[in-house]
Formats: structure tokens, C-alpha cells, sequence
């Protein structure tokens, strides 16, 4: 009778192994063809599962990471950051996505620029002394400790943000971007163009990001979005060339 129990033990095991190996499998993997990049999109943002990223930018983050992927302007290919400017400054709009894995491993609150707006962002610049947020895409730079601290210089990729490393825009931690300051003042506490994030988190969130990482910073503005030769790239050369066919590099 104990051997009779002990094989229907060893078959389960070996059962509830292989159901546990196959469900990682299906959402880390995306192997069913994709016969569009928006079907693609659909697959990675439901591999992701989180309700809060906006459909919009995730589609077109998706487009601008795999272009920079495809021209081999990324080092680190990794993580896919998303910043919505368009919500509440006091909601947690500072995405990280595993590429990888097809997870978001962070999310917190993230500040925009002063002349940008109060608890809302409205006007993006990317001109000097505008303290203003640029939108589109960014490669993460070199990290160093500056007067802000532990830091990270950002290189903006477009027109909308090529002053960025002029500018000074880098991520930095500020004692601004908290619970607390929102509970005292009513909304987050604004930078000078700076995507600044939490002190507590800013070194395990730069030393993920560092050397040459995708971060984008989205905003539904129609000039933008229309100049944006990332995000008006052909879907079917990123389809092609980008290794999506062949699954996840």
C-alpha cells in the first residue's frame, strides 16, 4: 500500500512541476506568431498585467524601445521605463518593465518640472531655463554623485528633448517626491525639469537603470507626437527587424 502511495506522490510532483514550468513559461514567453506589432502590443501589455499603465504609452514606448533596439543604440536592454505625465502628479507614474521576464518590477512617484504645472503637467519645453519636463525618449547616462546627491545624466534622442544633458535633466532622488509632502501641500513638489523620484528608492532605481536604458516620458501632445520619427516608425520593419518574430532577445 506505501508504494502504491509513494508512486502517486512521485506522479503528482512530477504533474504540478510541469503545470508550474509551462504557466512560467506562458507569461514570460510569447512564442504564437505576431501578425501585427498592435498585436504584439496586446500580447506584452497582458503578459505585463497591470491595469495602471496607460494602453496608449505602453504602445508607443513599445515602438520607440524596439526601434533604439533595432539600431543597436541600446546598451542596456533590459528595462523599459515609462513616465505618464499625463496623470496626477500625486498618482505613482514612474514605471520600470523587465523586458526580459514581461514584468513591471517598479512604480513610484516621480516629479515634473515647476513651470510645468501644479498636481497636473500641461507644458513641456525643451528649451534652457524653461524648467519645464521634455517629453519623448531618453538613453540613461552615466551615474555620479553630484550636488543632488546620487545621480543619473539623461541623453534626450529627439527634438523635443535633444537639451536635456545642456539642460541638467537627470534623475536625482528629492525629499519633495513623498507620501508626506502630498499629505502637507496638497501635491507632489515640482523639479526644475528633472524626473525626480524618491530618495529612499533613488540608488536600487539608478543602478538598475544605468548604462544606456530606454526611458520615456509620455504626454498626449499632438505636436509631439506627430514629429516623433520613433514614434512614426514603420510597424512592419519593427516587426521584421526587430527580433519580435523570433521572440524576446
Amino acid at each position: 500500500m506505501s508504494k502504491i502511495v509513494t508512486i502517486l506522490l512521485t506522479v503528482l510532483i512530477v504533474v504540478l512541476t510541469s503545470f508550474s514550468k509551462r504557466k512560467e513559461l506562458n507569461k514570460h514567453q510569447i512564442k504564437e506568431p505576431a501578425f501585427s506589432f498592435n498585436q504584439y502590443v496586446v500580447q506584452l501589455y497582458e503578459c505585463v498585467n497591470d491595469v495602471d499603465i496607460n494602453v496608449e504609452a505602453f504602445n508607443i514606448a513599445l515602438k520607440g524601445y524596439y526601434m533604439l533596439l533595432s539600431n543597436s543604440e541600446l546598451e542596456n536592454k533590459k528595462y523599459l521605463t515609462i513616465v505618464d505625465m499625463s496623470l496626477s502628479s500625486n498618482a505613482e507614474r514612474f514605471y520600470v518593465i523587465d523586458m526580459e521576464n514581461l514584468e513591471l518590477v517598479y512604480r513610484s512617484l516621480v516629479a515634473h518640472g515647476r513651470n510645468s504645472g501644479g498636481e497636473f503637467a500641461f507644458n513641456f519645453s525643451n528649451k534652457q531655463n524653461s524648467f519645464q519636463t521634455s517629453l519623448g525618449f531618453y538613453k540613461t547616462g552615466e551615474v555620479y554623485v553630484g550636488k543632488r546627491g546620487f545621480s543619473m545624466k539623461l541623453d534626450g534622442l529627439e527634438h523635443s528633448n535633444n537639451n536635456a544633458r545642456d539642460r541638467g535633466v537627470i534623475i536625482h532622488g528629492a525629499d519633495y517626491v513623498s507620501e508626506k509632502f502630498i499629505k502637507e501641500n496638497g501635491r507632489l513638489g515640482r523639479s526644475l525639469g528633472c524626473p525626480s523620484l524618491p530618495s529612499k528608492s533613488i540608488i536600487g532605481v539608478i543602478e538598475m537603470l544605468k548604462e544606456g536604458s530606454c526611458l520615456f516620458v509620455y504626454y498626449p501632445q499632438k505636436k509631439y507626437l506627430s514629429k516623433s520619427k520613433l514614434i512614426n516608425s514603420n510597424n512592419d520593419y519593427l516587426l521584421t527587424n526587430s527580433g519580435i518574430l523570433s521572440g524576446l532577445e
